[in-house]
């Protein structure tokens, strides 16, 4: 395995909680913290890793209620009602979808809320600011699986 596959492997899991976690990184892959850091940043600028992100967990927190919303937008409407979707800070997820003659929804948000109302609430409020209204939630039931990819 070569460096960058040894490090892409180290980033894919959990960090070490500690206050130099890259200084650790380095140590199990055989290296130092500042080569570590140095190529991660080449990995970013060249695309290979596009970002570095923490993962909480947002039922922990309170945040019981996940909605999907699927919206029926205009396809000439797609790019200005998203820049309004994305803007809310309850939405973690906003996606463009082919649509069937079955599923005319072209828009996708994941909203995040602490309450099924309150997720309506959002999507209310999306609704309004977008002038789109043509729209669903669609709540989980259960989760069946939540894993992050793994390369290596």
């Amino acid at each position: 395995m070569n460096m960058k596959q040894k490090i892409i492997k180290e980033l894919q899991g959990d960090l070490p909680l500690s206050p130099h976690p890259f200084r650790e990184i380095a140590q199990r892959i055989g290296s130092t913290e500042d080569e570590v850091l140095a190529l991660v940043s080449k990995y970013v600028k060249e695309g290979v890793i596009r970002r570095l992100g923490a993962m909480l967990a947002h039922q922990r927190l309170g945040f019981v209620a996940n909605g999907m919303g699927v919206w029926r937008v205009p396809e000439e409407e797609v790019a200005r009602v998203a820049e309004i979707m994305v803007s809310y800070p309850e939405v973690s997820h906003c996606y463009e979808r082919p649509v069937s003659a079955a599923w005319p929804y072209n828009l996708y948000t994941m909203i995040h809320a602490t309450s099924r109302k309150q997720c309506e609430q959002v999507a209310a409020g999306i609704s309004q600011a977008t002038g789109i209204k043509d729209f669903r939630l669609l709540f989980s039931t259960r989760e069946l699986k939540k894993t992050s990819m793994v390369y290596y």
